[in-house]
């Protein structure tokens, strides 16, 4: 999609500081970080959310969510880390492009939603 900013990112068109990247998939940091260790998933084909995926975008779901742990130990996150994917207006979906965050580092997060 020519637009979305993660294609350009995944085309080279624009800079990232890359964690990962084969055939179907990249990962980069965040450049707005939220923790010490704050990178993204994202697949190379345009998948505008999870709300979007049917059962044949299994295997790359699958993989993604594999490669998150050893990604996240070679970043820094050896303890834990926490993963979200925003969907929709709802998730507050920044970017149409399915993505996962990858969120960690040394010391416990704090709490993912406030209690009411």
């Amino acid at each position: 999609m020519e637009d979305c900013i993660f294609c350009k990112i995944v085309a080279g068109k624009i800079p990232s500081k890359k964690v990962y990247e084969d055939d179907d998939m990249l990962a980069f940091h965040d450049i707005a970080p939220q923790a010490p260790v704050h990178f993204m998933i994202v697949p190379k084909r345009h998948i505008e959310s999870l709300a979007k995926c049917g059962p044949e975008e299994a295997p790359l779901l699958g993989k993604m969510m594999a490669a998150a742990g050893r990604l996240a130990r070679e970043q820094g996150s050896t303890d834990g880390f926490r993963t979200i994917i925003n969907t929709g207006k709802v998730g507050r979906q920044d970017v149409y492009h399915l993505h996962i965050h990858i969120i960690g580092g040394p010391s416990p997060l704090g709490r993912m939603l406030p209690k009411d």
